[in-house]
């Protein structure tokens, strides 16, 4: 594991950060997005890119895709596609079936961001005539792509009867337009490359098959853990999320994937409040807590340290070290989940050069 941070292990003026805190390498985001290009074929396939902004829900990040090339991008929240409009994004897709007051809020986006065009998905006909009223006219129909429940359970419809009276039913629906199909796996999530790409296989013949009874559909699929299979389709798009800054959870699970870890938290011990004990500044408000206790960030320079506790302010640790540490020391942090811990935090420190600069880049989507 410790090849993983040898980027992070040199890094200097942490102590001008304060802590807890988030750092963005900026040098790494851009490599993982070279990364991404590559994955699809190169720039001249830059289009089949669609970016998940979930992950770093920073306008900065946006704009260095923009900058090389890449246009298109996939949101799960409002502010999320308002953002990605403002920072240069041409097409967004909102990826979470806009209902409530969501969609007067949509159209509102809308309206403002004319240069860009907006999309969602559905998995209901009901929402479908609601859209169409709020956001669609016949001169101007609005997109929708058909949410696919292709295993995961938690949105969509499955491939067969459902999803065709549903695509029948936008296709007759006045001020709306039918898209393509979306078509998240989160579930395909094997450490194993060939399950992955077998379970991927299934689902990409259930698509073909769909496309054969109703002709050519455009199609956005997949996430990070099976980015490479969707990308070797070589026409639809790819819409990767967690690839922009990686993180630990990733790393171990998929060592096939080559995206390198570009962000980290800091922190500082604040207590020893007895023998092997150290307590940081680490809570629950800093570092997300979805996962179990034990793994939910990693600290290089204790990589036995065994979490004890955690409230939301802070972090209990038992180290057998705690001996050679002092109170006020600075640690870096890897979270094992880094979507969930960067809507944490309002901003984080740029790192250039193996320096952590006062440069900060605001996580400009964190409010919905």
């Amino acid at each position: 594991m410790t090849d993983m941070f040898s980027s992070w292990t040199a890094l200097k003026g942490l102590e001008e950060i304060p802590s807890p805190g988030l750092l963005v390498d900026d040098t790494i985001v851009r490599a993982n997005i070279d990364r991404m290009i590559s994955i699809v074929g190169g720039q001249a396939h830059v289009e089949r890119l669609r970016p998940h902004v979930k992950t770093h829900k920073m306008g900065e990040v946006i704009k260095i895709q923009v900058e090389l090339g890449i246009n298109k991008f996939k949101a799960a929240t409002l502010a999320e596609a308002e953002m990605a409009a403002e920072f240069g994004a041409i097409d967004v897709l909102v990826a979470h079936q806009p209902v409530g007051p969501k969609i007067d809020r949509l159209a509102n986006i809308r309206s403002r961001y004319t240069s860009t065009k907006f999309s969602a998905v559905v998995d209901d006909i009901a929402v479908v005539q609601s859209l169409a009223a709020h956001l669609g006219s016949a001169p101007e129909p609005f997109p929708l792509y058909i949410d696919v429940d292709c295993g995961m359970g938690r949105t969509g419809i499955p491939f067969g009867a459902p999803l065709q009276l549903l695509r029948e039913a936008i296709e007759s629906t006045r001020g709306v337009t039918f898209a393509g199909l979306h078509v998240y796996d989160g579930h395909l999530s094997y450490s194993s490359l060939p399950e992955r790409k077998q379970g991927w296989q299934r689902i990409a013949d259930l698509i073909e098959q769909h496309i054969r009874t109703f002709g050519d559909t455009k199609v956005v699929g997949g996430g990070s853990p099976t980015f490479a299979a969707w990308a070797s389709h070589e026409t639809w798009e790819c819409s990767p999320g967690t690839t922009l800054l990686w993180d630990i959870g990733y790393s171990q699970a998929f060592e096939d994937l080559p995206f390198r870890i570009a962000a980290a938290l800091i922190t500082r011990v604040i207590s020893k409040p007895g023998v092997n004990r150290l307590c940081l500044d680490l809570g629950h408000k800093a570092v997300a807590a979805e996962r179990p206790l034990e793994s939910r960030v990693f600290f290089p320079a204790l990589p036995n340290a065994k979490a004890i506790s955690q409230s939301e302010e802070h972090l209990l640790l038992d180290v057998s070290q705690s001996s050679e540490i002092a109170v006020g020391d600075v640690l870096l942090g890897f979270p094992f989940h880094i979507c969930p811990t960067i809507a944490l935090h309002a901003h984080a420190h740029l790192v250039k050069n193996s320096i952590a600069t006062q440069k900060r880049w605001r996580v400009t989507a964190r409010d919905r």
